[in-house]
């Protein structure tokens, strides 16, 4: 049961397609999961991030500061800058543009850890970067998105951006960490473990294909600019954060691994936070759309470079630092 539960979890990307492609065709389908339900889905989501992590996780970071304070560093500017940048070529409607910086300005989604151990990079650093631009996003994401979005026609809220990214993402994952570490053991918590996977992923394709449905005729109406907008996010995202891990810690042994495992933190984000602070924070539908779209794009941008670092980066970098892209020496 569990290997079967691990293969649905890895099959993500496949069922965040169907449920958006069946969305299109029936909304209906879908967007019953609205208002309130998309919050608590996504508390439902960071609630089971907290439940995969202990104390320890965070301790861990202590070993390898460097690399963590640079993903980190780099998912809340070069992604916040692409997306303000892309939004402003492509001359994207301001309601749309808005949308783009929001999801590019959200923490590391549990995806990513997903990715990361497909791509056998480091998973233990993956963790550690998404726990850590979690926890601070309830600062740096209203933060970025309201720099980037001053003066604009789109009004933001930076105590009310603040406030939600409290209640869904911070408070959820605290609670889930606190319950592993006191209850982790018990039959309920510790039985329900190999499930949690499946229900966010469950939870996302809600949140997402909800969305879709809600806004279809939008969507089909303005479709490619946003997928393109999306594509050119993520794609930069995964492309800089490689390249600048690179440049910066050049020097290290196991610099090939920690390339892939920041590249594929910064460039996939926590869609689902995007599409909650959009419906909660913007009164213009559009805002939310760019997030839903994102969430397929990074999934299946960061599936396709785990399956090339997986068939033909590996062996290279294997014969060269057989031990690189598993570990972190302290």
């Amino acid at each position: 049961m569990e290997r079967l539960l691990a293969r649905i979890s890895l099959l993500f990307p496949v069922w965040v397609c169907l449920c958006v492609s069946l969305s299109l065709m029936d909304p209906s389908l879908f967007t019953w999961f609205s208002g309130i339900w998309i919050q608590l889905g996504l508390a439902g989501i960071m609630l089971s991030m907290g439940l995969t992590l202990l104390p320890v996780d965070f301790q861990r970071i202590l070993a390898f500061p460097v690399p963590v304070i640079l993903g980190v560093l780099f998912q809340y500017t070069i992604m916040p800058a692409l997306g303000y940048f892309i939004g402003t070529a492509l001359n994207m409607e301001p309601a749309l543009k808005a949308g783009l910086v929001l999801v590019a300005s959200c923490p590391g989604g549990t995806a990513s850890n997903v990715v990361v151990f497909l791509s056998r990079a480091n998973v233990a650093l993956s963790v550690s970067m998404t726990a850590v631009s979690t926890l601070i996003s309830a600062l740096a994401t209203p933060t970025a998105v309201e720099l980037l979005l001053a003066g604009s026609e789109i009004q933001v809220s930076f105590m009310g951006l603040l406030k939600s990214t409290l209640l869904v993402v911070v408070a959820p994952v605290i609670a889930g960490v606190a319950l592993n570490r006191f209850l982790g053991r018990k039959r309920l918590i510790h039985g329900l473990k190999p499930a949690l996977p499946v229900i966010a992923v469950v939870l996302i394709c809600l949140i997402v294909a909800s969305v879709i449905g809600q806004d279809r005729a939008l969507l089909l109406e303005s479709g490619p600019i946003i997928v393109l907008a999306t594509v050119l996010l993520h794609s930069g995202g995964f492309l800089l954060g490689y390249i600048f891990t690179r440049l910066v810690l050049h020097f290290r042994p196991d610099v090939e691994g920690l390339a892939r495992t920041i590249s594929i933190e910064v460039g996939m984000q926590n869609s689902g936070l995007g599409v909650v602070l959009a419906r909660t924070h913007f009164q213009q539908p559009a805002v939310a759309l760019p997030p839903a779209v994102s969430s397929v794009v990074h999934s299946l941008i960061g599936s396709a470079l785990s399956v090339l670092w997986r068939k033909v980066l590996v062996d290279r970098s294997a014969e060269a630092s057989p031990s690189g892209a598993e570990s972190i020496p302290p």
